[in-house]
């Protein structure tokens, strides 16, 4: 008598096979990116950090900026991924990843070259305050940080607009040629220090101004550059 086939065989066989479910080719992808992006804040702390130093000068961010940029080139990521970044920066116990300013410069540059026009970055839980966010943030788009920031936020700004769900420090929109700071909180001093436009806006106290050749600032909804005290600086 002939041996009668199993008909769930071939069901077994087929199921017994290990899949790989969407969340698995999810988070295979995020690893990747976030690994990619890791690279070239490496690349950029090999140039601009490599004797543990970096030292906060106009011309150093200016480098800095370049060299992230390329570093970038080619890398296929969304603000999510720039949020994640920003906590593996801080879970590292590597003590040249936590150097603020190549930092700052590099979550910008990130953040400047997103394809999305908004980008929210929610950073209330970092134990580091990062230096630098928003430079030179381009027209077309805002950047919203939920939580407190370090020095220089929002240098250079360029047309954008940066929203800081939270308090900024000291020379906070220098250099700045146009766009939107809001900070809702307070600032720290030096404020728009060498500004030339645009508009600084904070909900609390400022501790105090830098020399400042144009735009506006306001504090707790009132201006206090330009006024009968204070007048434009001339380099």
């Amino acid at each position: 008598m002939p041996k009668m086939k199993n008909p769930f065989e071939a069901f077994h066989q087929t199921s017994s096979r290990k899949r790989e479910i969407p969340l698995d080719k999810i988070l295979k992808s995020k690893e990747e990116t976030l690994s990619k992006v890791l690279k070239g804040y490496e690349d950029l702390l090999k140039n601009e950090a490599k004797d543990l130093v970096w030292l906060m000068q106009y011309s150093t961010v200016i480098k800095a900026y370049s060299i992230a940029e390329k570093g970038i080139e080619g890398i296929e990521y969304t603000a999510e991924d720039i949020e994640e970044f920003c906590y593996a920066l801080d879970r590292t116990d590597q003590i040249p990843y936590l150097i603020t300013g190549p930092a700052g410069v590099y979550i910008s540059t990130l953040c400047n070259y997103a394809k999305e026009e908004e980008i929210a970055l929610h950073l209330r839980d970092l134990n580091v305050k990062i230096n630098l966010l928003g430079y030179r943030l381009p027209p077309n788009k805002k950047l919203i940080v939920e939580g407190n920031v370090g020095d220089f936020t929002g240098i250079g700004l360029d047309g954008g607009e940066l929203i800081i769900e939270g308090s900024g420090k000291n020379y906070t929109g220098a250099g700045m040629k146009r766009g939107k700071i809001i900070v809702r909180h307070n600032l720290g001093f030096n404020t728009g220090h060498g500004m030339t436009g645009g508009e600084i806006i904070a909900g609390g106290r400022i501790k105090g101004l830098g020399k400042i050749v144009g735009g506006k600032i306001f504090e707790r909804e009132h201006p206090i550059f330009p006024n009968e005290g204070v007048k434009p600086f001339y380099f």
